[in-house]
């Protein structure tokens, strides 16, 4: 059946209780469905600048006395009407009405299907939110592929028809939030914190098999890789790509468990700098160099190299200049 244009009255609409955002924030806080938890659940997605582009949604529906585009409804064979695109315009004309019951805020443009299907309808979410100019925020895009992928067990085929991308792409999203649920969750209920979906592209990274190979590698795991994130030792998404280098580094990997990522990447920086300087110079300058260093050596810490096993490192590398010198010298003597 063809579609229809037609003002509508806001309170015979009702929201659409599968919009990731909306399903996101009452999973997280169950109770009653009111208007301050869809507004907040549409107004605090978790992305940097949610709230501003709602804000400026808001004021610009504000300015001009309607939406310009209609929001797209669904008639349910028992005759609910659903929002199945423009929950955020639907929710604003509510917040107005409030203010305002006199002003043009009691019916909105709208183009209403007969009983849509559910392929149907994830074909339109798919396309005004995962492509279109109103996209939701990375996490809520996950959250929905995951729901159409693992739980409604739509092919993947159908899911990469309704909104483009790629078998690849797609399946990154949805192992970020498969691990978020299963690890990040995990860990922020054990430290009693939030569960903060602006943490979403760490996990993205982490898909990387450059990067879960390091882990496993280096005896790690996505739990620890999950206690990282909430502890704030991955402080940054960016320099997640450096965590194989940063567990490789014995030295950056100290600064990284006591401080983040971002601290160990400069840690590496630093030695890798040094160690291109230091070879400019010859042998019998860094000697000199050398032996102005232990002379410089405290007695606490001569002591210390022979019983702290933080010194370990140090106490294996003098035994072996020790015994390189050795050999030098004793291909130097003169022979009998």
């Amino acid at each position: 059946m063809e579609p229809k244009y037609i003002e509508l009255d806001i309170s015979e609409i009702h929201l659409d209780l599968d919009n990731p955002r909306i399903k996101q924030y009452l999973e997280i806080y169950p109770g009653e469905i009111t208007s301050e938890a869809i507004a907040l659940a549409l107004t605090n997605p978790g992305n940097g600048d949610s709230s501003t582009s709602y804000n400026t949604l808001k004021e610009s529906i504000k300015v001009s006395g309607g939406i310009i585009h209609p929001i797209i409804v669904s008639k349910e064979p028992d005759g609910r009407l659903i929002v199945i695109e423009g929950n955020t315009r639907l929710q604003i004309y509510k917040e107005f009405l409030a203010l305002n019951p006199t002003g043009p805020w009691s019916k909105i443009s709208s183009i209403i299907y007969e009983c849509l299907t559910d392929s149907e309808k994830h074909s339109i979410r798919l396309q005004s939110h995962l492509v279109g100019p109103r996209d939701w925020d990375p996490y809520s895009k996950a959250k929905y592929l995951h729901q159409l992928s693992e739980i409604e067990r739509l092919p993947m085929a159908n899911i990469i028809s309704m909104c483009g991308g790629n078998t690849s792409e797609i399946n990154k999203l949805i192992s970020a939030y498969r691990d978020m649920q299963v690890y990040y969750a995990k860990a922020v209920k054990e430290k009693g914190d939030d569960f903060d979906i602006r943490e979403f592209s760490k996990f993205v990274e982490l898909q990387r098999s450059t990067i879960t190979y390091a882990l496993t590698n280096k005896g790690f795991t996505k739990n620890d890789f999950a206690k990282w994130v909430v502890d704030d030792n991955i402080d940054t998404a960016q320099n997640v790509r450096q965590l194989p280098a940063v567990l490789k580094e014995p030295e950056a990997l100290k600064v990284f468990l006591r401080r983040n990522i971002s601290e160990a990447v400069k840690k590496i920086a630093i030695t890798e700098n040094t160690h291109n300087e230091l070879d400019k110079f010859t042998y019998d300058v860094l000697g000199t160099k050398f032996l102005e260093a232990l002379n410089r050596l405290e007695y606490k810490e001569v002591k210390n190299l022979g019983s702290d096993p933080e010194y370990e490192k140090k106490k294996t590398m003098l035994l072996d200049i020790f015994e390189g010198l050795q050999e030098i010298l004793k291909d130097i003597q003169p022979e009998d």
